[in-house]
């Protein structure tokens, strides 16, 4: 999703939390940063609905779960605390002992973010590196908006992360984390890519 930076003040936890509680609008929690959250655009909502429903439809049954955006995430033994755009948990939900209210988890399975432009040096930058430090997160999963790209980081033995990018229409995303395949079809059903310059003059 699209975020703003609201203020340079740094916060504590239990700050950001307080204001969270009371807020009518969504913020993440970056190491004292507090981020806004602004909507995403049909294209993102789209894709990640999705990937919701194709997961959901396939646990249906299993001791996982996966949950929309509404979900705040603590990202173990750090103070990151983010809105993925969908989360699977395996098992229980194990609660954020800083968050009195109950409404933080902090076992994530696997998290899926939709990426954009305006988004990436998030996904990429201090998310992406909390994310990977995680006891229990198994994979992290990155889906481009504007073409077809998925980009899957699963935890091997070991502590070892394989990569795995799919990259046409084509090809199947494996979500190894929770024995799921999907078709890249399924994940950008009626989505419309922009053009680009070279389709453009070709036309």
């Amino acid at each position: 999703m699209s975020r703003a930076t609201e203020q340079r003040l740094r916060f504590s936890v239990e700050e950001y939390l307080r204001r969270e509680y009371d807020s009518t609008e969504r913020h993440e929690y970056y190491d004292g940063d507090i981020v806004a959250m602004a909507g995403g655009s049909p294209q993102h909502s789209l894709i990640i609905a999705n990937v919701i429903r194709e997961l959901g439809t396939r646990l249906k049954g299993k001791s996982c779960r996966v949950y929309d955006s509404n979900l705040r995430v603590r990202v173990p033994r750090s103070k990151l605390y983010v809105y993925p755009d969908a989360t699977v948990i395996c098992g229980p939900t194990e609660h954020d002992a800083h968050d009195v209210k109950r409404q933080t988890v902090t076992n994530p399975t696997l998290v899926v973010e939709v990426i954009s432009a305006s988004t990436e040096h998030l996904d990429y930058g201090p998310k992406f590196k909390k994310y990977l430090e995680s006891g229990t997160l198994q994979e992290y999963v990155l889906v481009t908006q504007d073409s077809p790209h998925v980009q899957s980081y699963f935890r091997q033995d070991g502590g070892t992360w394989l990569f795995t990018p799919v990259m046409t229409m084509e090809g199947i995303a494996m979500f190894r984390s929770i024995a799921i395949e999907l078709p890249m079809t399924d994940i950008y059903d009626g989505v419309t890519f922009p053009e680009t310059p070279a389709q453009s003059d070709a036309e």
